[in-house]
């Protein structure tokens, strides 16, 4: 593992332990006993099955879009989204979770150029299905706003920016010719900054990947099968993801409604994704108390929960990545 990475990992470790810290400090200690003898650990081994299983639906639409049949290919599929996990984790603004991606696949014997064309197509599918969710939070759960003050802003700037990476992804499915005319007009203002050179370099590589893009769209629109079905496992997939918290809070004993905490977690992630800290450390844990306190009866529950809920969604699947990226596939693809 490169040095970068390790530092990240040592960046996600330390903040989190640093948060974790101080919490502990403003805790009682015996509040914070009573509540581990009430965690019901039926619910914490139910929380680690859950993630196995978002990694399961992600391997799955990997081998869904590749039309591979073989179910020794599926098992290989499993170690990319781990190995994903791990990299995302340890990256600002999970910017490693791509490369590490491709070099998995490349570990399947699946040729760069197809390995691209697979993941485009994932993160496609990805993006939309995120988008109706953050929609359907919003427009659901707009009320729960009300009682994140501190994180209104943050949230709608976040929003705004999935928004305009959604946007960008219709226009180059739809629209790639007036795509490529605003990409050339925003080029043009940078002849004041650099020269007119990389300007033209920067236009023709732009242009080659809204070309790209777009084929590979057209490509998916073509195997409505696999669209569908690729589409409902990223459904299912975010939906597990976004029930942790309501599972975490069942493992405290503590009760709260599934519908309220997943719109919640859904807003609590889309703050996080602009965290440009790796594993959005500090970020996802403020965002995680955002979320609990309204469902937790004193700051030892709340702890409590903070520490099962980053356990189950980065350190486990960072654990597990380490491990998928030890053990590589034998057989070509």
């Amino acid at each position: 593992m490169r040095r970068n990475y390790f530092f990240g990992f040592i960046a996600v470790l330390a903040i989190s332990l640093l948060v974790l810290y101080w919490d502990l400090s403003q805790t009682n200690f015996n509040a914070l006993l009573a509540s581990s003898k009430n965690i019901n650990y039926g619910f914490i081994i139910l929380i680690l099955l859950v993630i196995l299983c978002t990694y399961f639906c992600e391997a799955a639409i990997l081998f869904v879009l590749s039309g591979k049949q073989k179910f020794i290919d599926l098992l290989h599929f499993y170690r990319v989204p781990l190995i994903q996990a791990l990299f995302n984790a340890i990256t600002p603004m999970a910017t490693g979770g791509q490369p590490a991606q491709l070099i998995a696949l490349k570990q399947m014997k699946i040729e760069f150029g197809s390995a691209s064309s697979l993941l485009l197509m994932k993160f496609i599918i990805y993006q939309l299905v995120v988008f109706f969710a953050y929609i359907w939070a919003f427009l659901t759960g707009h009320q729960l706003l009300g009682e994140m003050n501190h994180f209104n802003i943050i949230i709608a700037i976040s929003f705004l920016i999935h928004m305009s990476t959604i946007i960008f992804l219709l226009f180059g499915m739809f629209a790639r010719n007036l795509l490529k005319k605003i990409g050339a007009f925003i080029f043009k203002l940078g002849i004041r900054f650099i020269s007119a050179e990389k300007v033209a370099n920067f236009q023709t590589a732009f242009d080659q990947q809204v070309d790209e893009y777009y084929r590979e769209s057209q490509r998916l629109f073509q195997h409505k099968k696999r669209l569908i079905i690729s589409f409902i496992l990223t459904c299912i997939q975010l939906t597990l993801f976004y029930s942790v918290p309501f599972l975490t809070i069942k493992a405290l004993n503590l009760s709260g409604s599934w519908l309220e905490l997943v719109q919640l977690n859904i807003l609590v992630v889309l703050f996080m994704a602009i965290v440009p800290i790796p594993g959005a450390s500090g970020g996802a844990e403020l965002g995680f108390q955002a979320l609990f306190k309204f469902f937790v009866k004193n700051s030892a529950q709340l702890v409590m929960g903070m520490f099962i809920w980053r356990f189950a969604t980065y350190f486990f699947g960072m654990l597990l990545g380490v491990i998928a990226w030890l053990i590589r596939p034998k057989k070509e693809s």
